[in-house]
């Protein structure tokens, strides 16, 4: 497709974030341009979280139900320590229509957001690489590979290296965790139930399992790792839930389907608008993978920002903008520091450290209201 060379607004980045955005305008009326730099069908699985408040904002744009044919519905959040069980965390009670989990991979995920746009009269331009972008007092510039486009405002959705972001001027303040992380939906035999999502604590390191559509032996696996291979295979894994899997219980990786490391960030954009350039999505926090808040937050963000362009479009003041800012991003900051403690919490080596943290933690989930508040986070319903 080619670029037109004016629109309202044009979107870099057609992850969820971007196209969630998109959905939001389309279904407004609002002239927008959505593009990106790689070819539809290069996504991976990647982030496969969908948590409660995630699910009640998307079944506003019509995919919820979408969403949860193509998914797992777990109902249950674990904690453990080899055979020990720490905290059981059963997310049924939660205030929603969507009292749980839902684990469908990113690019299933962008399939029915892609799907919904195209319905909705949108799609996506590809491949087109943002090169510069300048701003105005009337409107941004934006130069890509295939051509320059005047729009009235830029939403950078373009992730954690953003090249919206960092054209803008907009700080990224933050730090870099020590050890990489292994990502991998594989097939395996796992003793556990495929209705919990669990967290494994080990002197190893931490690692995350949890089940994935397509099969009852595939699974996400998230693991801290000192120096992760590029490309984890089968033995990679395979170590991994040995030495950290539930004790006495012995589970075989048959395949890695896809695999990937990675080195984890905790930073927040220093500011969510710069004139009539605006941020969504990893572009403008990025964290650690505890509790799978990430997607959802940049999901949350979108719709949300899309909401208030429509407006402005329709003839409300521009200063309606300034809003987004004051309410989604101290989400982003309260959603870092809660993945930050779980992460340090959940990567403790000193034995007694991990002793006393394994204590408490037994001794805090005993009680109902700890497992209520915990559950209540990490659906991430504290941000309606």
């Amino acid at each position: 497709m080619s670029l037109p060379t004016r629109t309202d607004v044009l979107i870099v980045g057609a992850g969820p974030a971007g196209l969630a955005t998109a959905i939001v305008l389309a279904e407004a009326g609002v002239d927008f341009v959505l593009l990106d730099r790689q070819a539809e069908g290069a996504n991976t699985s990647r982030a496969c979280v969908v948590h409660a408040r995630t699910l009640e904002v998307l079944a506003e744009l019509g995919v919820t139900g979408r969403l949860t044919e193509l998914g797992v519905v777990v109902p249950t959040f674990t904690v453990r320590d080899g055979a020990t069980v720490l905290a059981h965390v059963p997310f049924g009670g939660l205030p929603t229509a969507y009292p749980y989990t839902l684990m469908v991979p990113q690019d299933r995920t962008e399939a029915v957001l892609l799907a919904r746009l195209r319905e909705a009269g949108g799609d996506v331009h590809r491949p087109y690489e943002v090169t510069t972008v300048a701003g105005d007092d009337t409107g941004v510039t934006v130069t890509t590979t295939g051509g320059t486009v005047r729009a009235k405002y830029v939403i950078g959705a373009d992730g954690m290296h953003s090249v919206v972001r960092e054209q803008a001027g907009i700080g990224f303040t933050g730090a870099t965790y020590a050890e990489s992380f292994v990502l991998a939906d594989v097939r395996m035999s796992w003793p556990l139930d495929r209705e919990e999502v669990s967290l494994h604590l080990s002197p190893e390191g931490v690692t995350v399992v949890a089940p994935l559509p397509g099969g009852d032996d595939h699974y996400r696996l998230v693991a801290t790792v000192a120096e992760a291979p590029e490309h984890p295979g089968i033995a990679d894994i395979q170590s991994i839930v040995d030495a950290r899997g539930p004790e006495g219980a012995r589970s075989r990786v048959t395949e890695v389907v896809w695999s990937s490391r990675f080195r984890v960030h905790h930073r927040v954009a220093d500011h969510y608008r710069a004139g009539r350039i605006l941020l969504a999505g990893d572009a403008a926090h990025v964290h650690s993978p505890a509790g799978g808040q990430g997607m959802n937050t940049g999901i949350q963000d979108a719709v949300a920002l899309g909401r208030l362009l429509a407006r402005v479009a329709a003839g409300e003041p521009d200063a309606l903008l300034d809003t987004y800012e004051t309410t989604r991003r101290p989400v982003a900051t309260a959603v870092v520091a809660f993945t930050d403690r779980m992460t340090r919490m959940a990567t403790l080596r000193p034995r007694p450290a991990r002793l006393l943290r394994n204590t408490v933690l037994k001794t805090v989930f005993s009680l109902p209201q700890a497992r209520e508040k915990l559950a209540y986070q990490l659906a991430e319903l504290a941000a309606r």
